[in-house]
């Protein structure tokens, strides 16, 4: 029998470490999850961040509507009502709706006021709103300022509500 030390042994080798590319399918599943809620997040952000721009972009287009069929039917009345609803359905979306709601009248006058200076719809262009929807007949030869004075609310309106929101 031959001694030990003799023998034709080699020492032990240990295996190569485990490389960390390419990945395992489990590391692939933990980065797509991660990836896909990662954009459920950022898409769910920005749907609730978006929800009071959402109203201020279709409360300019609607304005463009109302100004376009004014063009056509000269109702001014009509104008003032439909516009006066707009603006109210635009308020009561950004500010509380216990606060603009109940609103007629002068206070209704005054709350439009808020954002804007000078007081424009109190004693400008915008007085128009509580009084041609009763009246027979309104007799105003030109109607923009009171569409841009509403555009111009309607911004004033979708920058307070921006700064609110973050």
């Amino acid at each position: 029998m031959t001694a030990p030390d003799q023998l034709p042994l080699r020492d032990i080798h240990l295996p190569e470490p485990v490389s960390w590319w390419p990945l395992p399918i489990g590391w692939w599943l933990v980065l797509v999850l991660l990836v896909v809620s990662i954009a459920l997040c950022v898409w769910g952000y920005r749907r609730y961040r978006g929800h009071k721009s959402s109203a201020v972009y279709l409360a300019k287009v609607e304005l463009r509507q109302l100004h376009e069929l004014y063009l056509q039917q000269r109702d001014v009345g009509l104008l003032a009502r439909d516009i006066s609803m707009l603006l109210r359905r635009l308020s009561i979306s950004i500010y509380p709706r216990t606060a603009t709601a109940s609103l007629t009248g002068e206070d209704w006058l005054r709350h439009l006021d808020q954002p804007l200076p000078d007081q424009p719809f109190t004693s400008g262009a915008g007085r128009i709103l509580i009084e041609a929807p009763y009246r027979r007949e309104v007799r105003i030869e030109d109607i923009e300022p009171l569409i841009r004075l509403c555009e111009k609310w309607i911004e004033a309106v979708a920058g307070q509500a921006r700064s609110t929101a973050t």
